[in-house]
Protein backbone atom coordinates (compact mmCIF):
# COMPACT_ATOMS: atom_id res chain seq x y z
CA UNK A 1 0.00 0.00 0.00
CA UNK A 2 2.92 2.28 -0.08
CA UNK A 3 2.37 5.47 -2.33
CA UNK A 4 -1.54 5.49 -1.56
CA UNK A 5 -3.36 8.21 -0.56
CA UNK A 6 -6.22 6.92 1.25
CA UNK A 7 -9.31 9.68 1.13
CA UNK A 8 -12.47 10.01 2.79
CA UNK A 9 -15.48 11.57 1.19
CA UNK A 10 -15.90 13.36 -2.51
CA UNK A 11 -12.98 13.56 -4.93
CA UNK A 12 -13.21 14.99 -8.45
CA UNK A 13 -12.97 12.72 -10.81
CA UNK A 14 -14.36 9.79 -8.22
CA UNK A 15 -17.85 8.82 -9.95
CA UNK A 16 -16.21 8.18 -13.54
CA UNK A 17 -12.94 6.44 -12.08
CA UNK A 18 -14.81 4.08 -9.59
CA UNK A 19 -17.69 3.54 -12.80
CA UNK A 20 -14.22 3.16 -14.70
CA UNK A 21 -13.44 0.07 -12.65
CA UNK A 22 -15.88 -1.52 -12.19
CA UNK A 23 -17.06 -1.19 -15.91
CA UNK A 24 -14.09 -2.77 -17.34
CA UNK A 25 -13.12 -5.76 -14.35
CA UNK A 26 -17.09 -7.25 -14.49
CA UNK A 27 -16.99 -7.03 -18.59
CA UNK A 28 -13.87 -9.09 -18.61
CA UNK A 29 -14.11 -10.58 -15.98
CA UNK A 30 -18.04 -11.56 -15.84
CA UNK A 31 -19.24 -10.77 -19.45
CA UNK A 32 -21.46 -8.18 -18.25
CA UNK A 33 -22.98 -5.34 -20.77
CA UNK A 34 -23.32 -1.92 -20.74
CA UNK A 35 -26.52 -1.99 -18.28
CA UNK A 36 -24.30 -2.63 -15.65
CA UNK A 37 -22.23 0.16 -16.07
CA UNK A 38 -25.18 2.69 -16.52
CA UNK A 39 -26.55 1.28 -13.08
CA UNK A 40 -23.04 1.72 -11.42
CA UNK A 41 -22.57 5.04 -12.48
CA UNK A 42 -26.39 6.42 -11.86
CA UNK A 43 -26.39 4.78 -8.45
CA UNK A 44 -22.99 5.90 -7.56
CA UNK A 45 -24.38 9.48 -8.91
CA UNK A 46 -27.29 9.36 -6.66
CA UNK A 47 -24.91 8.51 -3.77
CA UNK A 48 -22.73 11.07 -4.23
CA UNK A 49 -25.55 13.73 -4.36
CA UNK A 50 -26.78 12.56 -0.94
CA UNK A 51 -23.40 11.88 0.52
CA UNK A 52 -23.47 13.17 4.25
CA UNK A 53 -20.36 12.99 6.14
CA UNK A 54 -20.79 11.73 9.29
CA UNK A 55 -23.16 9.50 7.98
CA UNK A 56 -22.66 8.07 4.95
CA UNK A 57 -18.70 6.67 4.09
CA UNK A 58 -16.83 7.14 1.52
CA UNK A 59 -13.65 5.72 1.00
CA UNK A 60 -11.01 5.65 -2.17
CA UNK A 61 -7.19 4.65 -2.68
CA UNK A 62 -5.52 6.92 -5.01
CA UNK A 63 -1.74 6.98 -6.47
CA UNK A 64 -1.71 10.20 -7.81
CA UNK A 65 -4.61 10.83 -10.31
CA UNK A 66 -5.17 6.47 -10.32
CA UNK A 67 -8.19 5.21 -8.61
CA UNK A 68 -6.43 1.82 -7.06
CA UNK A 69 -9.59 0.80 -4.88
CA UNK A 70 -12.74 2.18 -3.44
CA UNK A 71 -15.83 1.16 -1.01
CA UNK A 72 -18.73 2.81 0.02
CA UNK A 73 -20.91 2.21 3.22
CA UNK A 74 -24.75 4.00 1.61
CA UNK A 75 -26.74 4.56 5.46
CA UNK A 76 -30.18 5.84 3.10
CA UNK A 77 -29.95 2.48 0.63
CA UNK A 78 -34.30 1.36 0.95
CA UNK A 79 -32.99 -1.64 3.27
CA UNK A 80 -32.86 -1.96 7.30
CA UNK A 81 -29.33 -1.03 8.31
CA UNK A 82 -25.91 0.09 6.31
CA UNK A 83 -25.24 -1.26 2.71
CA UNK A 84 -21.64 -1.97 1.54
CA UNK A 85 -21.49 -0.93 -2.15
CA UNK A 86 -19.29 -0.39 -4.85
CA UNK A 87 -16.05 -2.16 -3.41
CA UNK A 88 -13.50 -2.85 -5.49
CA UNK A 89 -9.38 -2.80 -5.42
CA UNK A 90 -8.27 -2.00 -9.06
CA UNK A 91 -5.84 -5.71 -10.56
CA UNK A 92 -2.07 -3.84 -9.69
CA UNK A 93 -3.42 -3.29 -6.07
CA UNK A 94 -4.75 -6.77 -5.13
CA UNK A 95 -3.04 -9.18 -3.08
CA UNK A 96 -1.23 -6.18 -1.13
CA UNK A 97 -3.44 -5.98 1.75
CA UNK A 98 -6.00 -2.86 0.12
CA UNK A 99 -8.59 -4.88 -0.16
CA UNK A 100 -8.98 -5.75 3.66
CA UNK A 101 -7.90 -2.17 4.83
CA UNK A 102 -10.67 -0.53 2.76
CA UNK A 103 -13.01 -2.85 4.17
CA UNK A 104 -12.13 -2.72 7.86
CA UNK A 105 -12.22 1.16 7.77
CA UNK A 106 -15.30 1.16 6.36
CA UNK A 107 -17.32 -0.40 8.85
CA UNK A 108 -15.86 0.46 11.49
CA UNK A 109 -16.44 4.25 10.38
CA UNK A 110 -19.89 2.78 9.69
CA UNK A 111 -20.86 1.57 13.20
CA UNK A 112 -19.14 4.71 15.18
CA UNK A 113 -22.76 6.13 15.83
CA UNK A 114 -23.64 2.37 17.34
CA UNK A 115 -24.24 -1.34 15.93
CA UNK A 116 -26.09 -1.78 13.40
CA UNK A 117 -26.73 -4.85 10.59
CA UNK A 118 -23.79 -4.27 7.52
CA UNK A 119 -24.97 -6.07 4.54
CA UNK A 120 -24.38 -6.06 0.71
CA UNK A 121 -24.89 -8.01 -2.08
CA UNK A 122 -22.51 -9.65 -4.41
CA UNK A 123 -23.01 -12.65 -6.48
CA UNK A 124 -20.97 -16.40 -6.52
CA UNK A 125 -18.10 -16.74 -8.01
CA UNK A 126 -16.08 -13.81 -6.49
CA UNK A 127 -13.92 -16.19 -3.94
CA UNK A 128 -11.15 -13.54 -3.12
CA UNK A 129 -14.26 -10.89 -1.82
CA UNK A 130 -16.06 -13.62 -0.01
CA UNK A 131 -12.82 -14.72 1.95
CA UNK A 132 -12.75 -11.07 2.82
CA UNK A 133 -16.32 -10.63 3.85
CA UNK A 134 -16.40 -13.95 6.29
CA UNK A 135 -12.76 -12.84 7.65
CA UNK A 136 -14.86 -9.90 8.58
CA UNK A 137 -17.28 -11.31 10.09
CA UNK A 138 -20.02 -11.43 7.34
CA UNK A 139 -22.15 -14.19 6.58
CA UNK A 140 -24.23 -15.60 3.45
CA UNK A 141 -28.08 -14.88 5.00
CA UNK A 142 -29.74 -15.91 1.14
CA UNK A 143 -28.85 -16.15 -2.46
CA UNK A 144 -31.17 -16.42 -5.83
CA UNK A 145 -30.32 -17.13 -9.56
CA UNK A 146 -31.09 -14.29 -11.73
CA UNK A 147 -30.32 -12.72 -15.16
CA UNK A 148 -29.04 -9.02 -15.14
CA UNK A 149 -26.72 -7.14 -17.15
CA UNK A 150 -26.35 -9.64 -19.87
CA UNK A 151 -25.21 -12.76 -17.53
CA UNK A 152 -26.87 -15.30 -15.76
CA UNK A 153 -26.04 -15.14 -12.35
CA UNK A 154 -26.69 -16.37 -8.22
CA UNK A 155 -27.18 -12.82 -6.22
CA UNK A 156 -25.70 -13.25 -2.84
CA UNK A 157 -26.70 -11.47 0.43
CA UNK A 158 -24.16 -11.41 3.13
CA UNK A 159 -24.46 -9.41 6.37
CA UNK A 160 -23.41 -9.11 9.36
CA UNK A 161 -25.11 -10.76 12.44
CA UNK A 162 -27.71 -8.46 14.55
CA UNK A 163 -26.16 -6.80 17.65
CA UNK A 164 -26.42 -9.39 20.18
CA UNK A 165 -26.37 -12.21 18.72
CA UNK A 166 -23.45 -14.35 17.96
Amino acid sequence: MDGLELRQGYRPGLIGALTRLHAEYYHHAWGFDHSFEAQVASQLAEFVERFQPGRDVLLSAWRGPELAGALAVDHAAGEPGLRLRWFIVDRPWRGGGLGPALLERAVRLALEPGPARVYLYTFRGLEAAKALYTRAGFYLAKEHALHQWGASIIEQLYETRPPGQP
